[in-house]
């Protein structure tokens, strides 16, 4: 006990856990001055012993943050003690570096104007954190995608085989069943996708052992894909060369899954020219021929950066890939894992615009031909409809959900014009005269919410067209976001022909109809105040089409934020817009929500009203767009 006080008179502690700790300990005036600062700096910071007395903390703080470092600094100043206070400090070499701060106020018991600050180095946290939550994002942005995904094949094999009932000639069945193995072959990709990455993951996933033809596995690849690249005019072809015109042991499966997700991938991101697939072999022992199989294609290529990341799970070149393009984001994090699995490699040479090469080497074991292991339900015709007198513009991006949605269309003798993307359509309504859009959601270029908005936000009388939402995406939110950007209504993908019947009859235009007594509106104060005017009356209706929808869907938030000022105020807004559309009864509502929100209090009468309120809201909305068509 007699030593250890002596080790502590003698300054030992001192030495040990300030001079020497890891922690860096900086003594600085309540001004920012730095008074003292131990050696730890130089091993973090780079800076020698004693280099930053005299100079000013706050100078050495990034700019961008120095506002913020400051406030958090005077609040030390002001306590005892204080603690987490992240900051960046500048390094010798001009770097910056994450730390935290806990401090020691020394004027409670020194009566000094100076803060002792405990500093740590978490720049290895912040990075840990940072990686975590890109990860987070990425796995966000594939389960939100994976579901359009799946839904867009489904859609097309349930439509087509439907299509298929109704006795088509032979040119139109052909095309149907191209069609449906199409999206069959997507769809068994992307379950594939996702349950081998599951079955890799946990390690379960298991290989065959068996004899198969080469030539025949490859040619069997190129057959897959030759109707989609002759719809693009592709020149898609395979060499195999003699030494490898062979029958191996090994999974085939797993082979024919590799090569399917490279020519995939070539199919994909290659807009003209050609794909070829290759096969060699470039070494052989006693025991395998390595085979190496090369996928090339003049596609848009990889960016130089973006190289070393492409195996990754989730991972694109960017985020704009996945809606311009689609897929999951796991095709070829599952081919490096399956080519790692059996002992191969796989590698890539690209330039940006100007193609790719994947090349895949696996080693198999050569084998003999011994080796070699040796209906659609019709469904119920639906009854034919006739819908001559509507014309529609079809908005879809997906070749076989537009053939799907327009063979029905024309079943029911509908006029039918189609747009590939939201941009197409704007401009087509513009020149054009419709009387219902089905609008999709994902698409290129313009996508659907975007594109109702702008037809929404037009001062042209068309901008009051019926638009129906068909959405892959059916989730509750989903719906509300395709409403509140101005759509009627919505259908979800895959979708009957008795679904579609039902919602076109539900908001077709009937010209007849333009004068007819509205249910849930009078406009009879609006045709008063404004003399009849035909023209500020559009307008108003126009306004309230265009800014009603947002303000549902605002009104909503506050609800279940049970933020009710936000909510008094965001519906004392919208009183002179009902008051001017002859809303009656839904102004007594606003004006009841207003004072209960106003006390701030959670009751069950004022989430009714709430509701009902929105109802209304929505009612008038849907009746002003299905029955007023302004001239």
């Amino acid at each position: 006990m007699k030593a250890l006080k002596n080790y502590v008179k003698r300054g030992g502690f001192f030495k040990a856990v300030v001079e020497d700790g890891s922690d860096i300990i900086f003594i600085v005036d309540y001004h920012g001055g730095i008074l003292y600062h131990n050696q730890s700096v130089k091993e973090t910071l780079g800076y020698s012993q004693n280099t930053l007395t005299g100079k000013n903390f706050f100078d050495f703080i990034h700019p961008s943050t120095l506002l913020q470092f400051k406030k958090a600094y005077t609040a030390s100043t002001k306590k005892k003690f204080n603690e987490s206070v992240e900051f960046q400090f500048r390094c010798k070499d001009g770097t910056y570096r994450y730390l935290e701060f806990n401090s020691i106020n020394l004027l409670q018991k020194e009566k000094i104007k100076g803060l002792i600050l405990d500093c740590r180095d978490i720049e290895q946290r912040k990075k840990d954190a940072e990686e975590l939550l890109r990860a987070q994002k990425a796995k966000e942005l594939f389960l939100a995608n994976i579901s359009h995904e799946i839904r867009t094949p489904i859609n097309g094999i349930a439509g087509m085989a439907s299509l298929l009932s109704q006795n088509p000639n032979a040119n139109e069945q052909a095309t149907y069943l191209h069609a449906i193995q199409h999206a069959a072959d997507n769809l068994k990709v992307i379950i594939n996708d996702i349950l081998d990455l599951a079955s890799i993951e946990s390690g379960k996933l298991k290989f065959e052992h068996i004899g198969f033809n080469l030539n025949d596995l490859m040619q069997s690849i190129i057959d897959s894909f030759s109707f989609q690249a002759s719809e693009k005019k592709i020149s898609l072809h395979y060499q195999l060369h003699p030494d490898a015109n062979r029958i191996f042991l090994g999974d085939p499966v797993r082979l024919n899954q590799v090569l399917l997700n490279l020519i995939g991938n070539a199919i994909k991101f290659t807009q003209q020219g050609s794909i070829s697939l290759s096969c060699h072999v470039s070494k052989k022992t006693s025991k395998n021929y390595y085979l190496v199989f090369e996928v090339k294609d003049t596609g848009i290529g990889i960016p130089k950066t973006k190289l070393n990341t492409i195996f990754e799970s989730f991972s694109q070149v960017d985020a704009s890939v996945t809606r311009k393009y689609g897929g999951t984001g796991l095709g070829l994090t599952i081919v490096k894992q399956l080519v790692d699995l059996q002992k191969g490699n796989i590698s890539v040479k690209s330039k940006e615009g100007s193609g790719s090469v994947f090349a895949v080497t696996i080693p198999y074991q050569v084998a003999s031909p011994s080796e070699l292991p040796g209906q659609v339900n019709k469904s119920t015709a639906y009854q034919k409809k006739s819908l001559s007198h509507l014309s529609v513009l079809l908005v879809e991006d997906n070749d076989i959900n537009r053939l799907y949605a327009g063979s029905i269309l024309k079943i029911w003798d509908c006029q039918i014009d189609s747009a590939e993307n939201g941009l197409v359509a704007v401009e087509k309504i513009k020149n054009g005269d419709y009387d219902i859009v089905l609008m999709d959601i994902q698409m290129p270029v313009m996508d659907g919410l975007e594109a109702t908005k702008v037809i929404r936000g037009s001062s042209s009388s068309k901008s009051l067209i019926p638009i129906i939402a068909l959405t892959a995406n059916a989730t509750h939110k989903d719906i509300e976001e395709c409403l509140a950007a101005g759509m009627n209504d919505w259908v979800a993908k895959p979708f009957t022909p008795e679904d579609l019947y039902k919602k076109l009859t539900r908001l077709k235009i009937n010209k007849k109809t333009k004068g007819r007594q509205l249910k849930n509106i009078d406009l009879s104060h609006l045709k008063s105040i404004s003399n009849n005017d035909e023209k500020f009356i559009r307008e108003i209706i126009q306004s309230f089409l265009k800014n009603i929808p947002e303000t549902i869907k605002e009104i909503k938030l506050h609800r279940d934020q049970g933020d009710w000022v936000s909510l008094s105020r965001a519906v004392h807004k919208i009183k002179p817009s009902v008051t001017m559309i002859g809303m009656k009864a839904s102004r007594e509502k606003a004006i009841q929500v207003e004072e209960l929100a106003k006390q701030n209090k959670d009751t069950q009468l004022l989430r009714s009203l709430v509701d009902e309120l929105c109802t209304d809201l929505s009612n008038a909305i849907l009746e002003l767009s299905e029955t007023v068509t302004p001239d």
